[in-house]
């Protein structure tokens, strides 16, 4: 028996085939587009795909700012790119001169697991302003020469060789110590609350904060170091200046340093 509904000819299905091999077409498009517009050089995914990162491309001058709930290891490289061991989970972000480098914490990920409280390694190029943001582990910085935002909970933040005499250095942490050394600085701010801060600089810094509660501030300038103007004080311990003191009009270079339980001492080395 014939259908009572409407026939269609070949003629009415041929728009149909043509419909979804436009869309096909679009879709490719896209795909090219997208994969046309990832001009880091580096071995990464197209944004949004939430995929691993091994390593990009970042120009001098760029920030770098890198976010884990663990700690993490930075070293400083003569390369150009920012790059992870390969067994460590890294996802990307970012665009123009800023860019974000996410070390995920997932307990129920093997690919994730060593990123939770653990010490990622990641290379970094000269030239890159750093800000770190982790907790529950150690921030650790070697040979970054650039501006410097580091911080965490719980762990120590330790700094080597790194810095830059045109930016001010902030190290902070709370239930651990700053500890740097071979610091280049315009200015410094370094913070704890249960913990040392002991600074040894190779520069003279225009300004100078070390602030801890709980622990003993220690600063050493170099031998040349200038007259500053200094401001120690502590409650239960002892300070000691070592270091020409400014007139009362030189305001140039400004040294602070503070605790309650512990000593302040600065000298020049």
């Amino acid at each position: 028996m014939a259908s009572s509904g409407p026939s269609r000819t070949n003629g009415e299905r041929k728009p149909r085939h043509g419909a979804r091999a436009a869309w096909a077409g679009c879709t490719l498009l896209a795909l090219l587009a997208l994969t046309a517009c990832d001009h880091s050089g580096g071995d990464r995914p197209p944004p949004g795909t939430g995929g691993a990162f091994r390593k990009a491309a970042l120009a001098d001058g760029s920030r770098l700012v890198i976010t884990t709930e663990g700690g993490v290891r930075v070293v400083g490289t003569d390369a150009d790119r920012v790059t992870v061991d390969g067994t460590t989970l890294a996802h990307w972000d970012g665009s123009g001169s800023t860019h974000t480098l996410d070390l995920p914490c997932d307990q129920g990920d093997d690919r994730a697991r060593a990123n939770c409280g653990g010490m990622p390694l990641v290379h970094v190029p000269a030239g890159v302003t750093l800000t770190v943001r982790a907790r529950n582990a150690g921030v650790d910085v070697s040979g970054v020469r650039g501006g410097l935002s580091l911080s965490t909970v719980n762990g120590d933040v330790t700094v080597r060789d790194s810095g830059t005499k045109g930016a001010v250095q902030h190290l902070v942490t709370r239930n651990g110590s700053v500890r740097a050394t071979g610091l280049d600085a315009r200015g410094v701010a370094a913070e704890t609350v249960n913990g040392d801060v002991d600074l040894l600089c190779t520069t003279s810094p225009g300004t100078l904060d070390g602030v801890t509660r709980n622990g003993s501030v220690r600063v050493t300038l170099p031998a040349d170091a200038p007259p500053y103007t200094t401001d120690t004080s502590t409650t239960n311990g002892r300070s000691t200046v070592d270091l020409p003191a400014a007139d009362s009009a030189d305001h140039r270079h400004r040294l602070t340093l503070r605790t309650v339980n512990g000593d302040t001492e600065v000298h020049r080395g």
